[in-house]
């Protein structure tokens, strides 16, 4: 029914048949309509009847200020006095009585709606001044598209009975006074004794800090026993200081140039990226651990990571208790409306694989981006609105009313710790300065500007509030101020007299004790990764095998009993060598987790991690069956997002070292939608922040005949990025070395991230499976020698990586080259130089040393080798496509030919038909995929 619907058919006879309705069973009728006849029986008391035909038109009224009263509701947060710079844009139609079919007459006259905001019957102008006051001062609130009828009776209840006004005690009101005193003397200090240095000021929205305190105060209270924060350059600076109480001395010290070390590899980051942990105790008296994650100048980046620690640490930590830690994110105005990732982050929420139990938005919103006026920046009426696709509630509140921002904090942590729901604090502030303190404002807002200059400081502010309400002495702000500013002068004093300061890296703790920086080398001493025959063959033997009362699709019992064959063959195919990676780890005590698109079955098909019934939507996981409490295996398809989900993995393996963490592309051509990821974290976090990781990024990549989009998981990309020995990049030809390299992950005392480039036509490749010794036996090989040559009758030495390799082999196989060695480099960074020098010694003879690919001569790991052995005794020549501003041809025909000639020039001879053969053999295996 229509909730309206009454309005169109307002006559006694109808009122009166509802209201009969309602008797013999209230649930029958209108949610609206219960209300309001709940309310007309409370005003009638005992004695309610029937209705006469002489009430229609007070029923009327009584339904216009239920109207009202839902319409202050629903729309009051667009009359707020939120804005303290700028008035607010008008909207229609307004919140005037006519709007409600109301007018001033009726402000005497008794209502019954008033039950509905918990007055009973009342005066409409006792009514409107309820939800006046509630509903459009220095809070607006958007809660009534939320669809669960107990939360919205919840807000109300608690926003009704308080009227959204706060009514702290005079300790909370001090407390408030002597963060907002920490926080506006703080940026006035560094403003004056580092002038023209760029620290990215919180002037204008000083109110974060004792907001960010209420967050952590009230949290505890409510049992969150850890806050992992991330936000941007804006205020990072006062939030290391009087939140996260990193020492006014290190800050200073940082100012003053100090911390560099010639001596260290690591090139550091500017000091309002930077990250730091703590833990501090609540008025309360409780203990609660804090961790700003560094980030980079990339804005809402950092969200991911933090949403995938948190993840992390309730995993492993917290033993699945959302309860006991939250995260936080602070966000721009301009960043949180035009940034994709802060969607993909915020859709992650309910998801299973990915939800952290509700995280909490503080938006400093300065009404401008860069220089861009927020008209410019955004189509939505709030930078917020995004909170509505995942049904969160949203506070606007005015930042000159830290009182009103404290209020509405509390109430944002008590719904998340309720409903572990996302919840917004949209701060509505202004941005003192511009971008930077050496920038100029006024070039773009001027108006703006004008008004900003002459506009009081939020502690200003307080402060006069609260000598009007006779709260303070009229000498507390002052004495606070100059106490506190003694103190940061003593501390920058202590900061230049300091000739030995070291900057703090707070490293290696917690859940990476016993883990330390690799040293420069080590990522290249062989580890030991074998497993006995016995425990690989019983492993094999259990993830392969199905229980019986359980009824699967045919093609997987044919693909199950085929994979339990292996173990009486002792050849294993490359989704076998992959699990039994996993579930050795996992009998060793390691978590492994998985997540990507479509990852459970595998793009291709492969995997099969996660099988569901015939007869049913129930899953069984094989793997699972292997695990314990310590030890979990699991396996989720994300939603299809790289760049977001990529970013949860990174912060996953950051909170986690001691789990396999992997994310997997649909296919390696994708990771692009990652790149920033990639960029400002993985690659570059160790170097910039002395923060080690061991995610693993699986990237499915070779040239098949699928077109551009479907062949390059761009490594050239990844090459470029390689120094200080900062990543592992692999292209693994057997299922063997891949099993090595996935267990050589989590046997060394270090941690680097790993990027593997996965095949896909090889996945069902005969020739691409490995015995059983290689497993046992073997290790992971860097480079993989040509056995079937001798060293003495080769005179071309033919050196590649990944899927072309095969096609080489074929060739050199059926033609019986014995005069050209066809040799692996499985590891190309760290690049194993000692092994390929020793492979040129032993092929003495050679007279040609060529490196051979399937991408394009601008792409793959060709601009590397030829960069870094261009003064070596190596002295390369190139096959592969010609150059291209594109990674692959779309034409099938065209891939076949350009395929046939790689193969054909690698051993200087026309293409036979079985080259043919074989090639147009992998296009099809992959063609149908996509």
């Amino acid at each position: 029914m229509n909730k309206l619907s009454y309005l169109s058919n307002a006559n006694s006879d109808y009122i009166d048949s509802l209201y009969h309705s309602y008797k013999e069973d209230p649930d029958s009728i209108d949610f609206g309509w219960q209300k309001f006849f709940e309310g007309f029986d409370f005003g009638r008391g005992s004695e309610a009847g029937v209705v006469s035909a002489e009430t229609p038109d007070h029923f009327l009224k009584e339904i216009k200020v239920l109207n009202l009263i839902n319409g202050y509701r629903q729309r009051g947060h667009l009359f707020t006095k939120t804005n303290p710079v700028r008035e607010r844009r008008a909207y229609f139609p307004g919140k005037e009585l006519i709007t409600f079919g109301l007018d001033d007459s009726d402000l005497e006259t008794v209502f019954n709606a008033g039950v509905e905001v918990g007055i009973g019957p009342a005066k409409l102008k006792d009514i409107l001044a309820l939800v006046e006051q509630t509903y459009c001062q220095s809070i607006g609130v958007e809660y009534k598209y939320v669809r669960n009828p107990e939360k919205l009776k919840w807000f109300e209840l608690r926003m009704e009975s308080e009227r959204n006004t706060p009514n702290f005690g005079i300790e909370t009101k001090k407390r408030i006074l002597a963060k907002l005193n920490e926080a506006v003397v703080f940026e006035n200090f560094l403003g004056t004794k580092f002038l023209g240095q760029k620290r990215f000021s919180l002037e204008g929205a000083e109110a974060v800090i004792p907001a960010l305190d209420s967050i952590i105060q009230k949290g505890a209270e409510l049992g969150i026993e850890e806050f992992v924060i991330g936000m941007a350059h804006r205020g990072r600076l006062n939030v290391l200081a009087n939140i996260m109480h990193k020492t006014y001395k290190d800050i200073f010290s940082e100012f003053e140039g100090k911390g560099f070390d010639a001596n260290t590899p690591f090139g550091g980051d500017v000091k309002y990226h930077m990250g730091y942990s703590t833990d501090v105790k609540t008025d309360s008296g409780k203990n609660v651990h804090l961790s700003l994650c560094p980030n980079p100048s990339h804005l809402e980046t950092v969200d991911s990571v933090v949403q995938g620690m948190v993840r992390s640490k309730i995993d492993f930590k917290y033993e699945g208790d959302y309860d006991r830690i939250a995260p936080i994110l602070i966000h721009g105005d301009a960043s949180l409306a035009g940034q994709g990732i802060t969607y993909e982050v915020l859709q992650m929420a309910k998801l299973d694989g990915y939800k952290t139990g509700g995280s909490i938005h503080l938006v400093i919103n300065n009404q401008v981006g860069f220089t861009t006026n927020y008209k410019d920046a955004r189509s939505s009426t709030y930078c917020t609105d995004l909170a509505k696709v995942t049904l969160s509630p949203v506070f606007h509140v005015n930042g000159d009313d830290v009182e009103a921002i404290v209020y509405a904090i509390n109430m944002a942590v008590e719904y998340r710790q309720k409903y572990h729901n996302d919840v917004f604090i949209d701060i509505l502030c202004y941005r003192r300065y511009g971008h930077n303190e050496a920038d100029e404002p006024k070039f773009t807002q001027p108006l703006l500007y004008k008004a900003i200059e002459t506009h009081a400081n939020p502690r200003e502010i307080y402060n006069q509030k609260l000598l009007e309400q006779g709260t303070v002495d009229a000498n507390l702000a002052k004495e606070m101020e100059k106490d506190f500013r003694a103190l940061l002068q003593e501390r920058l004093n202590e900061a230049k007299e300091d000739q030995t300061y070291s900057a703090v890296h707070q490293i290696f703790g917690g859940s990476w004790k016993g883990l330390k920086l690799a040293k420069p080398g080590a990522i290249s001493i062989p580890v030991n990764t074998k497993v006995s025959s016995k425990v690989m063959l019983t492993l094999a033997k259990a993830i392969s095998t199905l229980p019986a009362d359980k009824k699967f699709f045919k093609k997987i019992e044919k693909l199950f009993d085929e994979r339990r064959k292996m173990s009486d063959t002792k050849v294993f195919d490359w989704a076998m060598g992959e699990l039994l990676a996993y579930g050795t780890l996992l009998q060793e005590g390691f978590r492994v987790r998985i997540s990507g698109q479509d990852v459970e079955r595998g793009t291709f098909s492969h995997r099969h991690a996660v099988l569901t019934l015939e007869d049913s939507e129930e899953e069984y996981i094989p793997l699972a069956q292997l695990t314990n409490e310590s030890a979990k295996f699991e396996i989720y398809n994300s939603h299809l997002s790289e760049y977001g989900v990529l970013g949860f993995e990174y912060g996953y393996a950051l909170a986690n070292p001691m789990a396999l963490t992997i994310w997997e592309a649909q296919f390696g051509d994708f990771v692009n939608g990652a790149q920033i990821i990639i960029d400002q974290f993985i690659t570059s976090a160790e170097t910039k922040w002395q923060r080690s990781n061991g995610l693993v990024m699986l990237l499915p990549h070779g040239f098949e005949g699928q077109g551009p989009e479907h062949s390059s998981g761009r490594i050239e990309r990844f090459m470029e990025a390689c120094a200080d020995d900062n990543i592992q990049v692999v292209n693994c030809t057997t299922p063997a070395n891949f099993f090595h390299v996935l267990r050589r992950q989590l046997k060394r005392n270090f941690r680097k991230p790993l990027v593997v480039f996965t095949p896909k036509s090889l996945l069902r490749s005969a020739q691409c499976v490995s015995k059983l010794e290689e497993f046992t036996d073997g290790k992971f090989n860097e480079v993989i020698d040509d056995h079937f040559v001798k060293a003495a009758d080769v005179k071309r030495v033919l050196l590649c990586s990944g899927k072309v390799y095969y096609d080489l082999l074929d060739k050199q196989q059926t033609d019986k080259r014995k005069d050209v060695a066809v040799v692996r480099l499985e590891q190309l960074y760290p690049i194993p130089y000692d092994q390929l020098e020793a492979i040129h010694s032993k092929y003495k003879k050679a007279t040609e040393f060529i490196w051979v690919q399937e991408e394009p001569e601008n792409m793959g790991a060709w601009p590397y080798i030829s960069r870094k052995f261009r003064n070596s005794s190596i002295n390369f020549e190139l096959i592969s496509r010609l150059e291209s501003s594109s990674t692959a041809t779309g034409y099938a025909k065209q891939h076949i030919a350009q395929q046939l000639n790689i193969v054909a020039s690698a051993f200087e001879s026309k293409a036979g038909l079985k080259d043919k053969k074989q090639v147009k053999v992998a296009t099809k295996k992959i063609v149908n995929i996509d």
